[in-house]
């Protein structure tokens, strides 16, 4: 069963593209199984830095067949910026393969993403206004226009025409301005003939895969607390990143999977509003953002940044079925004096002994946290367990004895090959 789920353990950002990047080396499939061009993955490469949205991380080897499997939502424009760029710098994207069963974009999902945040006034989500949330509603709604839908480009421009002028109506009298029909349908008809070669049956193609013993990484986007089901609701987005959301997105089964990794970083850090228990609003906060550059991939919005949560890690545990963690950016940390990692949370003063289910009793425990001494070394030429400083080594230990699972590799660099093997 060679099949591995990657899944970021905390709210995103969590450097799932450098670990996604590393697994790539023994998978013949890198799938990209939900979200939309609302989250970035980044990978940098001999200096060289790659800034993807859809395209899973895989396609920086020659030997990976990108996928973007059912689950998605896909915006051609961005998909095909995103090809051009990549094929500009010689990485080449003749192999991607876009399940049919994909939903699209379009403007007017833009549009409902505008006025609905608009209207929401101070309460803003904070969503990136990509129109992620109106398409998965649309899907759900049974009024999508899927990606196999290209293969009849007459059908398709009809279609896309009467869901324009049909949601021309509702944008209009939610006070929004009108969509140019014409221009979408003679713009989307032309991505959507470009689009054509990239279609394929994903599903069948990835059984056909793990049928004959062929490596599939399944790679998700956003991470396990923006779950639409588990994650801070409503502060969400509008899919399940969680592991078991890499079935239905992909469309292979839960006993197909053998492996799964979770992602965190050293520290936790959020994007947008909601609750944020470790949240820093001082100096160390400030000095997490500055040294980690904790600026949005996609959006370039600054994060949020707090002290790593191992209560929220031990949850993502669970709802995962975490096989083992990576962390990444170790290094981010070299230089303080002390660092902290919360182990507990107290509510009214009471011990909390699970992550809470509402978001609204989240916002309002405390903390509790185990203050360790910092290293003060420079930890980018690590490369193996034993070059790590014992405080270092302490952390790592602690962080493993908190969530109950191998912490397998440690990220202490941007670079491709900034990274050691903790434990084997």
């Amino acid at each position: 069963m060679p099949v591995t789920v990657v899944v970021g353990a905390q709210w995103g950002d969590e450097g799932k593209a450098k670990i996604i990047d590393l697994l790539s080396k023994e998978h013949t499939y890198v799938v990209r199984y939900q979200g939309g061009h609302n989250a970035g993955h980044t990978v940098v490469v001999d200096g060289e830095r790659y800034a993807l949205q859809l395209i899973p991380s895989g396609v920086l080897y020659d030997h990976v067949i990108p996928v973007i499997g059912n689950g998605v939502v896909v915006d051609m424009p961005t998909l095909f910026n995103e090809i051009d760029t990549l094929e500009s710098r010689g990485i080449a994207c003749s192999g991607l393969a876009v399940s049919s069963r994909a939903h699209l974009i379009f403007p007017w999902h833009q549009a409902h993403d505008a006025i609905a945040e608009a209207v929401r006034g101070d309460d803003k989500i904070g969503t990136t206004l990509k129109g992620i949330g109106p398409a998965y509603a649309d899907k759900a709604r049974r009024v999508g226009v899927r990606v196999g839908e290209v293969a009849d480009l007459e059908h398709f421009a009809t279609t896309v025409r009467a869901r324009a002028i049909a949601e021309n109506i509702v944008i209009e009298q939610a006070g929004g301005e009108p969509l140019d029909v014409d221009d979408i349908v003679e713009r989307f008809t032309a991505l959507g003939a470009r689009l054509q070669p990239y279609v394929a049956d994903t599903v069948t193609m990835l059984h056909d895969a793990v049928a004959q013993g062929q490596h599939v990484l399944l790679e998700g986007a956003q991470a396990t607390f923006l779950d639409l089901d588990h994650g801070t609701y409503p502060y969400v987005t509008s899919s399940n990143p969680t592991a078991g959301g890499a079935c239905a997105g992909s469309g292979l089964g839960p006993r197909d999977i053998d492996r799964i990794v979770g992602i965190t970083k050293a520290y936790t850090t959020r994007v947008g509003a909601g609750p944020f228990p470790t949240e820093l609003l001082d100096a160390d906060g400030d000095s997490l953002i500055d040294i980690g550059r904790e600026y949005g991939t996609v959006t370039g919005r600054r994060r949020r940044a707090g002290w790593l949560d191992c209560v929220m890690l031990r949850h993502a545990v669970r709802l995962n079925s975490l096989t083992e963690i990576a962390l990444t950016k170790l290094d981010v940390l070299d230089g303080f004096e002390s660092v902290k990692v919360c182990t507990g949370y107290l509510l009214d003063g009471a011990p909390v002994q699970h992550y809470p289910d509402r978001s609204d009793v989240l916002a309002r425990v405390e903390p509790v946290y185990e203050t360790l001494p910092g290293w003060g070394t420079d930890l980018s030429e690590a490369r193996e367990r034993g070059a790590l400083p014992d405080a270092a080594q302490a952390f790592l230990a602690l962080v493993e004895r908190e969530v109950g699972v191998p912490v397998k590799v440690v990220g202490v660099g941007a670079e491709r090959d900034d990274y050691l093997v903790w434990s084997a």
